[in-house]
């Protein structure tokens, strides 16, 4: 029998499958978290989604010269640092203290502050007054994400319109992310993923708080949203 046809056999036993299944679901994860760390690797530490994405140049046609910018989730420094080439003045604020010291290392501007806090503890009434709030791939990686946004809402002084550019990962990229859900197995993009929207469920949340989505589009699984407080 043919090498084909014993594995056509094997699999046509649906507890084998169900197992199998599994396994190879498992793997299709691992590989694709693996496949991001060796794509970084093999370009000297910058993950190519960057260059491919371009989730930077979107936020950054989306900001008015002049503006305050206030980024949240900084990581080590890319979003301000670009950001700060078009903004007056950009505050980057992040929890991880390796991340605040490689970003003064490396992108220290007279324009921009970084500040090493929880983002959901900070008191944003310190600041200078506020154009426009950054959150680039943040509030999945947030529980109670309605309280933050009202927080924010409320804490910043802002100088004119209340304005968010948000972008988020979207459950319903790919089917077998929702079919990896359906059987109980790791789906998330990141472990430390609270959420990951339908865009329902995305416009539903900033229902919530009272912001408007004012335009938006979708890419690579994302959602691109220009966002207006009332």
């Amino acid at each position: 029998m043919c090498i084909k046809k014993i594995i056509k056999k094997i699999i046509s036993n649906k507890n084998i499958a169900i197992n199998l299944q599994k396994i190879v679901l498992n793997l299709h994860t691992q590989t694709y978290n693996l496949s991001g760390i060796l794509a970084s690797s093999v370009n000297d530490g910058i993950h190519p989604k960057h260059r491919i994405i371009k989730y930077k140049e979107w936020f950054t046609d989306h900001i008015e010269k002049g503006w305050v910018v206030l980024d949240v989730g900084c990581n080590t420094g890319m979003m301000p640092e670009v950001i700060s080439k078009k903004a007056k003045f950009v505050y980057g604020i992040e929890l991880e203290e390796k991340y605040i010291k490689e970003a003064i290392r490396k992108r220290a501007k007279d324009n921009i502050k970084f500040i090493c806090a929880d983002a959901i503890a900070y008191d944003y009434s310190k600041l200078q007054a506020i154009d426009c709030v950054t959150l680039s791939n943040v509030l999945e990686h947030i529980e109670d994400r309605v309280e933050f946004l009202v927080k924010l809402i409320q804490q910043i002084r802002w100088n004119n319109n209340k304005r968010f550019l948000i972008r988020v990962p979207m459950i319903d990229r790919e089917w077998i992310v929702i079919y990896k859900k359906e059987l109980g197995l790791e789906y998330r993009l990141d472990r430390t993923h609270f959420t990951e929207y339908t865009f329902i469920q995305f416009k539903n949340e900033l229902n919530k708080v009272k912001i408007d989505i004012l335009n938006y589009y979708i890419r690579f699984g994302e959602i691109y949203a220009v966002c207006e407080a009332k």
